[in-house]
């Protein structure tokens, strides 16, 4: 097997799975190495498969795109949990006051913490290092600065909708978006 195989191969088990409970609930997103894992040891049946196939001196294995667990999961929480880098995927990388897509991004209180500024999803943003610093310990209209968007807390489908690109379209009717047609 060349290098070049290999590490084609290694971004290819890091690839995005959708994973589905019994009832066909999104549930989470793991890699497509974690997929793999639980279609050996018999936990899920593969649903979907992209195009791409990972390959070993003895098996060619389809990198599976949807999966739907076996045995069904109790777990009726919709919340995400409350994090940095699940703040970045929600404002998708980009700082929410001038737009800046690179980094480094920082996590910004709207209204800062000496204020009465709590840790929610509606108080914390995406901000670029030099847009933190303008604003400094003070809340946008202060600044004179202006939301890109107003933050919300997302629910779980919203985060999944995240992931859905272009070798994802087939996820689209599990995340409650328009179908394929």
């Amino acid at each position: 097997m060349s290098v070049h195989n290999i590490s084609k191969n290694g971004s290819l088990l890091n690839r995005a799975v959708l994973v589905l409970n019994t009832n066909y609930a999104p549930l989470e997103i793991c890699s497509a190495r974690r997929a793999i894992c639980l279609y050996y040891l018999e936990k899920i049946d593969v649903l979907i498969n992209y195009v791409d196939v990972v390959r070993s001196p003895s098996v060619i294995l389809n990198i599976p795109s949807v999966i739907k667990l076996k045995d069904f999961v109790r777990h009726n929480s919709m919340e995400l949990i409350l994090s940095r880098k699940n703040i970045f995927h929600r404002d998708n990388h980009v700082c929410q006051y001038c737009g800046n897509k690179s980094g480094p991004h920082t996590i910004d209180h709207v209204i800062p913490r000496e204020k009465g500024g709590m840790d929610t999803w509606e108080n914390l943003v995406t901000a670029c290092a030099p847009c933190n610093i303008i604003k400094g310990n003070r809340t946008p209209e202060a600044a004179g600065m202006v939301l890109r968007k107003r933050p919300i807390k997302p629910n779980r489908i919203h985060y999944f909708q995240q992931f859905v690109g272009l070798k994802q379209r087939e996820w689209r009717p599990f995340l409650f978006m328009e179908s394929l047609n």
